[in-house]
């Protein structure tokens, strides 16, 4: 019998260090491959929640609007002509609809009639539907002109505005029927829903304030409404999530 050598060598083993090579830059592919993909995630889930905070905002926005516009035409339709601003946000109420005489804060008989179904009508329209869920407080601010007043103890028109405020205040918590009170509200901290307070001829309406039309502007009050905002930490949370991601 005959033996044939084989000419062909033995195939050598392939290289250990390249094959571990290729197995640990495999791994990291796969965990920079799940880091995105958690990353991702998490952006997804910030914007999402960004996303509600802003719409919850922009509802807010326009809650306040229809409160506004609704307020202003069912007094108009009972013959009583209030102002909004121009952003929107206050409804404003002439000094001749209340009737306060100059250096009184006090709401005359003649004028009640007008101020209860002002507070009835405002009543209406934040209590419809969840309204008062996208506000934060409704402000009755009292205003005067910049003519000097020297009574309140010295406290001038800061204190005459305060007042006139008040008067108003006061006398729908007893007037209106208890089912309409105003003070009954709360916002969803559990806040008392509306505050009082008085800028004397510190925000006037006419700063010229020449004439007596525009001495006349200036005194009234303004029913301010401020909406919920998303809170600050909100906010922070998403602006240092996203400042991270970019890292």
């Amino acid at each position: 019998m005959r033996w044939r050598k084989s000419h062909d060598a033995p195939m050598e083993d392939e290289d250990p260090y390249w094959k571990s090579f290729v197995d640990i830059m495999s791994a990291l592919l796969v965990l920079f491959i799940l880091a995105s993909v958690v990353l991702i995630l998490q952006l997804m889930e910030k914007s999402a929640q960004f996303d509600a905070k802003v719409s919850q905002l922009q509802k807010a926005e326009e809650v306040r609007r229809t409160i506004l516009d609704e307020a202003v035409k069912k007094l108009q339709q009972r013959g009583i002509k209030v102002e909004v601003s121009e952003n929107h946000t206050v409804l404003r109420i002439p000094n001749e609809l209340l009737g306060f005489d100059t250096g009184a804060f006090e709401l005359l008989p003649r004028y009640q009639q007008t101020a209860l179904e002002i507070g009835e009508v405002i009543n209406q329209v934040v209590s419809r539907d969840d309204r008062v869920n996208y506000l934060d407080t409704i402000f009755i601010e009292g205003h005067t002109d910049n003519r000097p007043y020297p009574g309140f103890m010295g406290k001038g028109n800061w204190g005459l505005s305060t007042f006139r405020a008040i008067s108003l205040w006061q006398f729908w918590s007893s007037a209106l029927p208890e089912e309409q009170r105003l003070n009954r509200m709360s916002n969803q901290d559990g806040d008392p829903l509306f505050s009082v307070s008085g800028y004397g001829e510190t925000r006037p309406v006419n700063a010229k304030q020449v004439s007596e039309n525009d001495f006349r502007e200036n005194r009234r009050i303004d029913i301010r409404f401020t909406i919920r905002r998303p809170a600050s930490a909100d906010y922070e949370g998403v602006r240092e999530l996203l400042g991270g991601a970019t890292k």
